[in-house]
């Protein structure tokens, strides 16, 4: 079933009395979203402070518990996964083939923004 007479019900929606908005209306949009303040941190910078802040967090907690043995031990794990990955053929080679990748595609693309070139081309 399809109506396509909605006129009636269009003349009645648009009969409708309208509420006055208030009177801050605009200036309350406008602080809202042009004239609002930048941000203290970006994103980029809350993300290093949140990393520090774990880090420090799990040393203090590592230290706490288990002392300076048990973070000498942390740190010989972490150092050893680390060099086992790092000399693995393996990851050398898809870290290579990565690097080679974005190499490549940076010189062909001219080191422009892929939407700066379209909108050059259209003009």
């Amino acid at each position: 079933m399809k109506f396509d007479d909605d006129d009636a019900l269009d003349a009645a929606l648009f009969a409708l009395p309208l509420e006055e908005p208030p009177a801050d209306l605009r200036t309350s949009i406008l602080a809202a979203t042009i004239l609002r303040p930048a941000p203290v941190f970006s994103f980029r910078e809350l993300c290093v402070l949140g990393t520090l802040v774990a880090m420090v967090l799990w040393l203090a907690v590592a230290v706490s518990l288990g002392g300076a043995n048990l973070f000498v031990h942390s740190m010989e794990a972490v150092q050893s996964f680390v060099g086992q990955t790092l000399t693995n053929p393996t990851t050398l080679a898809w870290i290579a083939v990565g690097g080679a990748t974005a190499i490549w595609l940076s010189i062909f693309t001219g080191f422009q923004p892929r939407a700066k070139v379209k909108a050059e081309q259209q003009r």
